[in-house]
């Protein structure tokens, strides 16, 4: 019996070959034991938690940490045969190759659950890792690209001239792509300073809208008439930009006229009025109310009150009732509001008093 396992084929003794499959049978019998009880009974354990960690670990072992396991127990099985050096640098190129994809998809996808989830913690979580396939396109590009430099290293390829062609090549592309590596560097300022967000509501120069879509190079804008803006992310960032949805309050200042006929006794009534008017209106403050001047064929007051939200539609609701207020009020009281008009005096020739016309 040992003569018979003594015996060699293709430069390895049978005994070598029975060692190698015994070990490829009871690795692959162990590794289908742990998928078939143990990770489905974690499987069941953590579908009876809350915590999305426990989930990405069990899904992580399955199609992560289970493949690199196979590549390797292979890798040893075949390591203890005498292969012609040919074989041995495929097997040796094919596992690091294996090695290496499973550890960079592992990396990248755990980057991405950590990331995400602390963008999914925060105010408006749901939009903001909307943004995150953005960043992780960015990051799984300089990974993959570390991990291929690695391979070729491990690989016996000098990288040196590799990498300084790369960076003479990155210097001649950042040159011919200036603005798009703007726009890039500018969605990161974007990204992570978030002057705006999804579904805020901005002012750039003379054009406004609700943000829409925020991407590595533009950002998009749904304007109130209903078209989409498209601005570039550099122009967004070297721009005032308004945005209206993190206002908590509005300060409204309003102008209204009075004929100059009203009486001296009404005209002092009127700052009154309106400060009743307002304050009858549940959550508005106050402020002020003033003759303000004499205009060309009107009393001019000037009312200034703080509404306390952002929503244009409450601000606008507000204004109405306080300008229907005022009418009502005006016409128990007899004041008119002015509007445009002239009076035109007639010097008579003879001496007589001008006529009013």
């Amino acid at each position: 019996m040992m003569e018979l396992l003594q015996e060699q084929y293709w430069g390895n003794t049978l005994l070598n070959y029975c060692v190698s499959l015994a070990i490829l049978l009871v690795g692959f019998l162990v590794l289908l034991i742990l998928k078939r009880f143990l990770l489905r009974r974690l499987q069941k354990w953590v579908e009876r938690t809350d915590s999305k960690t426990d989930d990405f670990l069990v899904i992580g072992i399955r199609r992560s940490l289970v493949p690199v396991l196979y590549a390797v127990l292979s890798y040893i099985a075949l390591a203890n045969l005498d292969l012609p050096p040919k074989w041995d640098k495929v097997i040796n190129i094919l596992f690091s190759l294996s090695v290496t994809i499973f550890i960079i998809k592992a990396i990248t996808t755990t980057l991405q659950f950590l990331l995400t989830g602390y963008l999914s913690r925060q105010e408006n979580g749901e939009e903001k890792t909307r943004q995150v396939r953005g960043i992780m396109v960015i990051i799984t590009a300089v990974i993959w690209i570390m991990g291929i430099l690695f391979l070729l290293n491990n690989w016996g390829v000098n990288v040196t001239t590799f990498v300084a062609g790369l960076g003479i090549g990155g210097i001649a592309i950042a040159l011919a792509a200036q603005t798009i590596l703007g726009d890039l560097f500018s969605y990161f300022v974007i990204f992570f300073d978030r002057p705006f967000e999804i579904g805020d509501f901005i002012i750039v120069q003379d054009k406004m809208g609700s943000v829409e879509y925020i991407g590595i190079k533009t950002t998009r804008l749904r304007s109130l008439s209903g078209e989409q803006l498209v601005f570039s992310n550099t122009d967004l960032t070297n721009s005032r930009v308004h945005n209206y949805k993190r206002m908590e309050r509005r300060r409204i200042v309003f102008k209204f006229g009075v004929t100059y006929q009203t009486p001296k006794e009404k005209l002092a009534m009127i700052p009154g009025i309106v400060k009743d008017i307002i304050n009858s209106r549940e959550g508005l403050m106050f402020d002020r109310a003033h003759f303000l001047s004499f205009g060309s064929s009107q009393l001019d007051y000037e009312v200034v009150y703080i509404v306390p939200t952002g929503d244009f539609n409450k601000y606008m609701d507000h204004q109405q009732a306080i300008n229907l207020g005022l009418l009502e009020v005006f016409e128990k009281e007899g004041i008119e509001f002015a509007y445009p008009t002239q009076t035109l005096f007639v010097q008579q020739q003879n001496g007589e008093a001008p006529k009013q016309g």
